[in-house]
């Protein structure tokens, strides 16, 4: 499976670059999907998810209580982003720190656990496994933080 990532210019700002994932032989990225599936049934939501994705770009930054953490496995930075703890709405992201975050799809959570939901459990295992290649390619420094850490250099191409 090939993607890359891409920044999210409308999103990133002075506190946190946002990215997404294109995936091969796609037009629409991950994020741009996730909108599009859940616009019609979830609008103010999106626009909630919108609105808080810009306060972080520019404001904020990706503070850890604007995400449910530990959606993934131990220290892989997989997280949700959702509005209010009532709304159905996830948003499944890799956060780095305060300063970078990768957004990937997502959909309505109407189960206790994301396992139980063939769609949220895909879309947060692909972040798992995107997570273990970002970090073999920083490892490997074929990847690495620039910026005070407020960006990603190098090969945003992985193949896994």
């Amino acid at each position: 499976m090939k993607c890359k990532l891409v920044k999210i210019p409308e999103f990133t700002g002075n506190k946190t670059t946002v990215y997404t994932v294109l995936m091969e032989n796609e037009e629409k990225t991950l994020f741009d999907s996730f909108v599009e599936e859940s616009k019609i049934s979830y609008s103010s939501e999106i626009r909630d998810i919108v609105s808080r994705l810009i306060t972080i770009g520019n404001k904020t930054g990706a503070r850890e209580q604007f995400f449910k953490t530990k959606e993934g496995a131990l220290g892989d930075g997989v997280c949700a982003l959702f509005d209010l703890p009532s709304y159905k709405l996830r948003l499944y992201c890799i956060r780095y720190g305060t300063q970078i975050v990768i957004l990937g799809g997502g959909g309505p959570k109407n189960v206790q656990k994301l396992q139980q939901s063939k769609k949220l459990k895909d879309e947060s295992y692909f972040l798992r496994d995107l997570s273990k290649a970002i970090t073999e390619k920083l490892k490997d420094k074929d990847l690495k933080f620039v910026d005070y850490g407020n960006k990603f250099e190098g090969n945003l191409e992985f193949d896994f």
